[in-house]
Order: structure tokens, then C-alpha cells, then sequence
């Protein structure tokens, strides 16, 4: 059984799974689909493309699915998916993709405070939290268990490697290795984020090489692909560090240093 307020308007389109709540004056549009045990607020709007997974909280206000705000775009059939346990707060934005990936994606378990915004074609991965009124561009990737701080704007095309973190109020227009720190104007890496590795269970020898791999990479005045060789010939390759070594050799707008 679900249940939805009798001033939602939910389209007989739609498909519902169990036990799905629909707060006052909610608007679920024909191509929308809600997992078990997802619960959408008050004057939230699920446009058409939208797919839940369970146990999804959209809060009042939300607007997601919503057409790209891209002159480019053609009016394509294009999706907005998010994963389950994802929580997305007030006033939140998520506009659908466009041609170019025909998605934008939310993982598992993440966290969108208030009036953050995801342009078309992100694609955020697991346990990411996202801070109160963070704005991503288009095609931004973004890793797991990864932080944005509040009021954080991120260039379009950018990626921001698993386990990073950004500090509140700083623009992004580079790639972010995984396990970082970053903050300052201009952006740079402050460091490893150890403490955050450390909470999440990484092992001293796992610390120990990402920390020998940063002083290569920001530390010296070796330049990236000096510094790239050094870590291959030198460090450890653990199964972090390789992670490391895969994301810069993909980066294509150039890394934060």
C-alpha cells in the first residue's frame, strides 16, 4: 500500500513500488518510476525520466527530471536515475541528460542538501554528499564517498576523484585527484585527506603510499608525468594508488596541483 496525498497529482503512467509516500500537492509525471519505501515531499516534482530506486527521501520542493538547461538539446527521451537510500533535500535541481550520456546519475546513498544543483549528464557515484546550494555544471563525474562543501561551483567536464574532498566556497575548475584535500583561490591540494581515510577504515600502509605518491605530485618540482614516473618506480601499487595512477591518465581538463 501507498500513500499519497489527495491534492498530489500522480499520473496513472507512473509506476509505484510498495509503500511509496506522496506528500501534499507533489506532481509525478507519466514516465516516472519510484522504488519500495520512497517517500516524496510536499510540492516536490518528478518529471518525466525520472527512475527511484528504494528507500529514495525527496523533500519539499525538489525538482527533478526536469529538461536540460542546454540550448543543444533536441527534446531526446533522457533519464534521471538515483540510486537507493539516496536522501535530496529542499529545493534541490537534477535535470535530466541529454544525448550525449542519455542520463544523469545519482548513486547510492547520497546525500544533496538544500538548493544543490546537477546539471545533465553528471554522473555521481556512491555515499557522495554535496553541501547546501552546491552547483555542478554538465558532464561532471564524480567519485565515491567524495564531499563538496557548501556553495562549492564546478566547471563542466570536471572530475573529482573518490574519497575528495573540497572545502566550502571554492570554485573547481580542474580535476581533483582521489583522496584529496583542496581549498584556496585559486583551487589547490592541501593535502591528503587522511583523517577521512582513516574513518573509513584504510589500512596505515594504504595511507602511508597515497601520502608518498602527493608528496611526488604536489610536493617537488617534478612536473605530472615526472611525478608519475617516480610513483611507479617507488611506490607501492596498492589497489588506491593504482586508482590514483588511472584517474590522471584520464584526465582531460587537467588536474588541480
Amino acid at each position: 500500500m501507498s500513500n499519497i496525498h489527495k491534492t498530489a497529482v500522480v499520473s496513472p503512467k507512473a509506476e509505484l513500488g510498495e509503500n511509496v509516500t506522496i506528500g501534499p500537492f507533489a506532481v509525478i509525471e507519466d514516465k516516472v518510476q519510484i522504488g519500495d519505501g520512497s517517500s516524496i515531499g510536499s510540492h516536490a516534482v518528478l518529471a518525466d525520466g525520472a527512475v527511484l530506486g528504494e528507500n529514495v527521501r525527496i523533500f519539499s520542493g525538489a525538482v527533478i527530471s526536469t529538461v536540460p538547461q542546454d540550448l543543444k538539446f533536441g527534446g531526446e527521451e533522457t533519464q534521471v536515475i538515483i540510486g537507493d537510500g539516496t536522501t535530496i533535500r529542499e529545493y534541490v535541481t537534477v535535470n535530466r541528460g541529454t544525448d550525449y550520456h542519455w542520463k544523469t546519475v545519482v548513486g547510492k546513498n547520497c546525500l544533496l542538501m538544500a538548493y544543490s544543483h546537477v546539471a545533465h549528464d553528471c554522473i555521481i557515484g556512491d555515499n557522495v554528499i554535496m553541501a547546501n546550494s552546491v552547483n555542478l555544471a554538465g558532464h561532471i563525474e564524480i567519485g565515491d564517498f567524495a564531499i563538496l562543501g557548501g556553495l562549492v561551483p564546478v566547471h563542466q567536464f570536471v572530475k573529482i576523484g573518490c574519497h575528495a574532498m573540497a572545502g566550502g566556497g571554492y570554485r573547481v575548475p580542474m580535476d581533483i585527484v582521489p583522496y584529496s584535500l583542496s581549498a584556496g583561490y585559486p583551487l589547490k591540494i592541501a593535502g591528503l585527506n587522511a583523517i577521512g581515510l582513516k574513518r573509513r577504515g584504510f589500512s596505515k600502509e594504504t595511507i602511508k603510499a597515497l601520502q608518498q605518491a602527493y608528496k611526488f605530485l604536489f610536493s617537488g618540482d617534478l612536473n605530472t608525468s615526472q611525478a608519475v614516473e617516480r610513483i611507479e618506480a617507488e611506490v607501492e601499487k596498492t589497489h588506491e594508488v593504482k586508482i590514483m595512477l588511472d584517474f590522471i591518465s584520464k584526465s582531460e581538463r587537467g588536474l588541480t596541483k
